[in-house]
């Protein structure tokens, strides 16, 4: 962090400053952050991922969203702390690079880069399982490949293109699931359909109890739930690209809690209320599966129309964020100085580009393991999005006792409870992990985890030997903008508010 982002953060002035010095247009509205923010998580995990956790939980699955669903809002309120300190489109590299090192700025750049490279994957791998709702002789490998295409072409345009797209598909998975707890809700209390004669919220203990597959069943869903919420720190990545970060962020991150609580908890009460739980399986939709069960197949149909809109959305949303990340770290020197420039319409061609054809390995994958290629990438997604949120938190934690300590000036949108809240929140991530090395089907992820570090730890040394001088700079800035607040405030934070 240099002492003119320092000085510039409180007032205001450094949302159109950061731009201009990252280079980016500021072409993201409230509207669209709005809708970015509630229906960024409104994907995969949820319409596609939570068949296989209500299989193997039963109702009990409800519980675990709730908590899980705590733990999140503890993660994004950390965020928008270290947002409204200086929000800046590298976000969680950023911090990390500043509060923990440059090191752990580089892993945590490559690492969110590889989350949503994969999520690409596992996005368009359930889209094209999607399509095959309707036609089953089309491959899943080339709808795949049409998919990842067309997204990539769409984020070559403009970032108000991008929002105005995430708006609409947003719009899309925000109606579609209020629409479906309405009928839902008709079907329990009316009794019309198929369903009508069964459905009832004593499905939800009835049928085995709440607990069916027992608490240990329910722990071992937890990676899953997890998955199902990764992608909610990404308005942190459009902090770069916000047109009022201060304003809108805020704003944003606060509608966290109810949107879990409608969407999550409140969708899946009404589905294990319609039907029983034992209906639904792992690679089906449980939202798709449930109007077949109400028997409206026009219903089904709209449903796959709707979760198929839901994982492009989040495909193109990880689209967007990989090319930020990439150059966020070539601006840094950990990453090569293409990825630095950027398009007349100040879009990051080269880091997305070079993403996409990445992600295109998962055409690759679909071709190879049409059957398990979401749960094979899932699992990978799921460890390296985590290391985002580990690293927020670790973050926060950081600029939290520097700004007590008078070193660095306070946030203006504190995390509440904090730091037990995040402490809270990295005991959790832990125990979620130590479950995935439980479960045989999650304890791919850890396998691959020690080799995508040496990758990283050999990567590091050899940038560094070769252009020492800009790890030099990454690891000087947080140390120049401490002194910077010191000799400005006398040992408080006066000297970074001047406008």
């Amino acid at each position: 962090m240099t002492s003119v982002q320092v000085e510039k953060k409180l007032d205001g002035s450094d949302a159109a400053g950061s731009a201009a010095e990252e280079g980016y247009q500021r072409g993201l509205g409230n509207r669209q952050i709005q809708m970015i923010a509630i229906g960024g998580a409104i994907g995969t995990g949820l319409f596609l991922g939570a068949g296989k956790a209500i299989s193997k939980a039963g109702p009990s699955i409800i519980l675990a969203y709730a908590i899980v669903g705590l733990v999140i809002f503890c993660i994004m309120r950390a965020l928008g702390e270290l947002l409204m300190y200086r929000p800046v489109s590298g976000s969680f590299s950023e911090y990390a690079r500043e509060f923990l090192g440059p090191f752990m700025g580089f892993v945590t750049g490559w690492t969110y880069w590889l989350f949503w490279v994969v999520t690409g994957i596992t996005e368009v791998t359930a889209a094209a399982t999607y399509v095959q709702y309707w036609n089953k002789g089309i491959p899943q490998w080339a709808s795949a490949l049409v998919f990842t295409v067309a997204l990539f072409g769409i984020n070559l345009i403009s970032v108000k293109l991008f929002g105005e797209l995430e708006f609409w598909f947003s719009m899309v998975k925000v109606t579609a699931i209020i629409g479906m707890i309405l009928i839902g809700l008709g079907v329990i209390t009316l009794g019309f359909s198929d369903a009508g004669d069964t459905a009832s919220f004593t499905l939800l203990w009835s049928d085995g109890g709440f607990f069916p597959k027992g608490i240990g069943g329910t722990l071992m869903t937890l990676q899953i739930v997890m998955f199902a919420f990764l992608a909610v720190e990404l308005v942190g990545v459009t902090a770069g690209e916000a047109t009022n970060p201060k304003k809108v962020l805020p704003k944003a991150i606060n509608t966290v809690p109810w949107r879990i609580g409608l969407f999550y908890i409140g969708a899946l009460i009404i589905i294990l209320s319609v039907v029983s739980w034992t209906v639904f399986k792992p690679g089906v939709s449980p939202f798709v599966a449930a109007f077949q069960q109400i028997g409206l197949p026009a219903g089904a149909a709209i449903v796959n129309f709707v979760v198929l809109t839901a994982a492009l959305s989040s495909a193109n949303s990880g689209m967007y964020s990989t090319g930020r990340m990439l150059r966020d770290l070539a601006l840094n020197g950990q990453g090569p100085k293409l990825f630095t420039r950027l398009s007349k319409n100040g879009l990051p061609t080269w880091g997305t580009g070079v993403s996409v054809a990445m992600m295109l390995f998962g055409v690759w994958i679909n071709y190879q393991w049409p059957g398990k290629a979401f749960d094979l990438v899932v699992s990978f997604a799921t460890i390296s999005g985590m290391w985002a949120w580990i690293m927020i938190l670790l973050s926060q934690l950081r600029y939290r006792a520097k700004a007590n300590r008078g070193e660095l000036p306070q946030s203006e949108f504190k995390a509440p409870g904090a730091p037990y809240t995040s402490i809270f929140a990295l005991a959790f991530i832990g125990m979620v992990i130590v479950m995935m090395g439980v479960d045989p089907d999650a304890r791919v992820s850890l396998y691959a985890a020690p080799f995508w570090a040496l990758v990283l730890g050999v990567s590091y040394l050899v940038l560094k030997a070769r252009n020492p001088e800009s790890f030099a700079r990454s690891a000087a800035t947080a140390v120049g903008a401490d002194a910077t607040a010191r000799d400005g405030g006398k040992g408080t934070a006066k000297g970074a508010t001047k406008g």
